[in-house]
């Protein structure tokens, strides 16, 4: 793709038209998708009703929360070896998953009247904000990059897949096991299925966490992710359609602050545990195949980071360098370099994420 193509400013909108652009998309798609299912508007289980109750809350949260982590210096630290246009966000405050996620998870525990299911799917979700939270916590106590180490934030992260995939296979049905795919296929996987779903867990919220770079870039994304899913799940699972309207409305009222230009970022408190709700949500609806549907910009930004590492070890020279395959990777940061600008990026990846949401309830 070349990228000049698409540098005309006439193609960049302003954080603020971003933000207001998915705002009301997804505000007009829930409450098409509502009229569609015959859902009322003034009930708690519709897609409506949780986004709108979700993004208010953190929205308003936000205002008090961000002046908050700004007073604890809770800011930022930039890498020096990424865009040079990010370093005059270091300082900004991060950590605001902090805020928004477990105000949705609690607005959408309560609508969902305490579903099994959304206190199980919360618990996880919670539970990955935590690992963000301690990476986060070290990197600003120790103004550096570098946050716990790999290895026990994988740790960390398996830990939880597993205990929630002893959750399912205690509570969930025997048919679990039973991949679902397009056009009403199903392949049976047995035991394998545990593997995999852990497997899930693990990959999806690393996968938003590398597209956590630019101002409202994984905010918006996964919010249209989220009420997506919410919408192929509603008619089977309603208290996970709550869950997922709640979250999608969270990422909303997070965009509110974190728009281009951001006044706080979410930190991996934010990105690891909207990844582990995407991913539990599929694992108990069984909508796998639909996750990475609606996941290929975060798979996307995956295999940019493994194909780069991968090239780089493999031209190495007798110095030890290696040839990059993109000038940086994730690929938004490869865009970046190559003449987009932020809002660019944000925009076009808020356009494929709204189709790959299309696409997926196309080929269900």
């Amino acid at each position: 793709m070349d990228a000049k193509l698409f540098t005309n400013r006439s193609f960049s909108l302003s954080g603020t038209r971003l933000f207001l652009c998915v705002t009301i998309g997804l505000s007009a798609a829930a409450l098409s998708l509502d009229w569609l299912a015959g859902r009322s508007l003034d009930q708690g289980a519709s897609l409506t009703l949780p986004f709108w109750v979700s993004a208010l809350a953190t929205a308003g949260v936000g205002f008090w929360a961000v002046p908050l982590l700004r007073a604890l210096k809770a800011g930022q630290v930039i890498r020096e070896d990424g865009p040079q246009s990010h370093l005059k966000k270091a300082g900004t405050p991060t950590m605001g998953g902090a805020f928004f996620v477990p105000v949705a998870v609690g607005i959408a525990i309560v609508l969902s009247n305490f579903s099994a299911n959304v206190i199980a799917v919360s618990a996880l979700t919670m539970a990955y904000a935590a690992i963000g939270f301690i990476d986060d916590w070290q990197i600003i106590r120790y103004k550096s990059n570098k946050g716990i180490s790999p290895r026990l934030k994988m740790g960390l992260q398996i830990a939880f897949a597993i205990a929630f995939c002893v959750w399912m296979f205690v509570t969930q049905p025997v048919s679990i096991t039973t991949l679902a795919l397009p056009f009403g296929l199903m392949l049976p996987l047995g035991g394998l299925f545990w593997l995999l779903a852990s497997f899930v867990l693990v990959a999806e919220s690393n996968a938003t966490n590398l597209t956590d770079g630019m101002d409202g870039l994984a905010g918006g994304t996964v919010a249209i992710a989220l009420l997506g899913l919410g919408a192929l799940v509603g008619q089977t699972s309603p208290d996970l359609m709550v869950f997922c309207a709640c979250l999608s409305g969270g990422c909303v009222g997070f965009l509110v602050h974190n728009r281009n230009p951001a006044r706080v970022f979410m930190g991996d408190t934010g990105s690891l545990a909207l990844g582990g709700a995407l991913a539990a949500v599929a694992l108990i609806s069984n909508s796998l195949f639909a996750l990475l549907i609606l996941s290929g910009l975060f798979v996307l930004e995956t295999l940019s980071v493994i194909a780069q590492v991968t090239y780089y070890k493999a031209t190495k020279d007798s110095n030890g360098i290696g040839k990059r395959l993109f000038k940086m990777s994730p690929f938004h940061n490869h865009l970046e370099l190559t003449g987009w600008t932020e809002t660019q990026v944000v925009g076009w990846f808020y356009a494929i994420a709204t189709l790959l949401a299309i696409l997926t309830f196309t080929i269900r």
